[in-house]
């Protein structure tokens, strides 16, 4: 059925109202069950509810690929479900989590969109995809809310169906390029991909917020086995005699750890250089892999969404992961991916909660959200709350409602906060030039 479908050239993100949404949702379903000639049955995504009180939910992420890959993030969403169902679920509901493998790949981000509206899913939560184009269509042809996504692509930030918790990645990188606006050259290696295309003007919004020139852009294969070419490059852009180090900004995710493998070879032969880069591409079990306090990592500043994890507003996803994922040695605490979706899950269990003893359904969950529903997180993000045109729609990202990062260093092997609470880039990037 096609009764929910959207037409997203037709609308401006975000100005589809709920009732005008109701609206079409109701003329389109008369005309499909008028069609038929026969009763109607359920619109993709208009339930989760099983008919025993079961609540279903989706958590999608790339798993075994040679690109960016993030398994902690589906394994903490059973392990979610196991801990609120052993405490008698939300409500009184069981929780349901199917979890979808979207391979790095177009195709089958838009398989398990598809999957999710065949099983009636209320809401895909807490996940990752670089392939927002192909999966937004349908989710929001469903109606269903895509809650909590990891924030790697900006149709998160703009698709009226989308409720992120962070700042994704023009957060992260306005964030950096501010800190780094004392560093002499800059450059910047990520992806060459249509989501690495993002990066660079976002980094570069905030190198100007600090009166710092743009950076280099280098391009790079995602799924490269050695980066010798462009370490080289990067440590002959960034070397200078000059009194300001240059530094060089890695965003390559899981490849990160391969470039810096090729960039601490070559590093030998020029002038000392700072590193950076953004938590998602580097966390703590990285730093330890590659040397610690020794490490080219030493030293580096390193912009997150959420306080550090050794901070104790983690110890409710701490003690999940004791109770029903112990050993599991895909979910780390400290992962950005992890960390995503427990606060994905805190978020969605307020909706249900907010909703008493009425239905949950995908259109509830979303009239929840868009009826200004208010949500903390204990500290881990501000107050979140979802408006159709927040304050950075004017630059492409109406969806953005919490641009708060925090500022990390390595010192002496160990990722620690560089500066006490968060960092808001709102104003960064309405500066930014971003062609979204």
């Amino acid at each position: 059925m096609t009764g929910r479908r959207r037409t997203r050239s037709t609308f401006l993100p975000g100005l589809l109202t709920r009732h005008a949404r109701k609206g079409v949702l109701s003329a389109g379903t008369a005309v499909a069950c008028a069609s038929l000639l026969a009763g109607c049955g359920v619109v993709p995504g208009a339930t989760g509810d099983v008919g025993d009180g079961t609540i279903t939910v989706m958590t999608w992420a790339p798993q075994s690929t040679k690109a960016t890959n993030k398994p902690g993030m589906p394994a903490f969403a059973h392990a979610y479900a196991r801990w609120i169902n052993a405490k008698g679920g939300i409500n009184g509901r069981k929780l349901n989590v199917l979890t979808c493998n979207d391979h790095n790949d177009s195709v089958a981000a838009a398989k398990c969109a598809r999957r999710a509206a065949k099983e009636n899913v209320v809401a895909v939560v807490g996940s990752y995809s670089q392939y927002a184009d192909s999966f937004f269509p349908s989710l929001e042809g469903a109606g269903i809310p895509y809650i909590g996504g990891y924030g790697a692509t900006n149709a998160e930030f703009t698709s009226p169906l989308s409720y992120p918790v962070n700042g994704g990645q023009p957060a992260l990188l306005a964030g950096l390029g501010s800190a780094l606006a004392e560093c002499g050259p800059v450059a910047l290696i990520r992806p060459d991909t249509i989501a690495g295309d993002q990066l660079p003007p976002l980094l570069d919004s905030g190198l100007k917020a600090g009166g710092h020139r743009a950076s280099n852009d280098q391009r790079a294969a995602e799924d490269a086995t050695e980066y010798d070419g462009q370490a080289e490059r990067a440590l002959r852009t960034t070397s200078t005699d000059g009194a300001d180090q240059g530094c060089v900004v890695p965003a390559l995710g899981d490849r990160n750890g391969t470039f810096m493998d090729s960039f601490r070879r070559a590093r030998e032969d020029y002038p000392e250089v700072r590193t950076a880069t953004v938590l998602g591409s580097v966390d703590q079990t990285v730093i330890d892999a590659t040397g610690g306090a020794s490490g080219p990592y030493e030293g580096s500043y390193i912009t997150g969404w959420y306080p550090v994890a050794s901070d104790p507003r983690w110890d409710g996803m701490k003690q999940v992961i004791r109770e029903q994922a112990f050993g599991d040695n895909r979910i780390d605490p400290a992962d950005a991916g992890v960390q995503t979706t427990w606060i994905a899950y805190t978020v969605f269990r307020q909706i249900v909660e907010s909703l008493g003893d009425g239905e949950v359904s995908a259109d509830t969950v979303a009239e929840a959200l868009d009826d200004g529903l208010k949500v903390t997180t204990g500290g881990l993000t501000p107050t979140l709350r979802w408006r159709f045109q927040d304050k950075l729609a004017a630059v492409g990202f109406p969806r953005l409602v919490n641009a708060n990062v925090t500022l990390q260093v390595v010192r002496e092997g160990r990722l620690v906060s560089a500066r006490k609470g968060f960092v808001d880039t709102t104003r960064t990037l309405e500066n930014a030039d971003v062609n979204y």
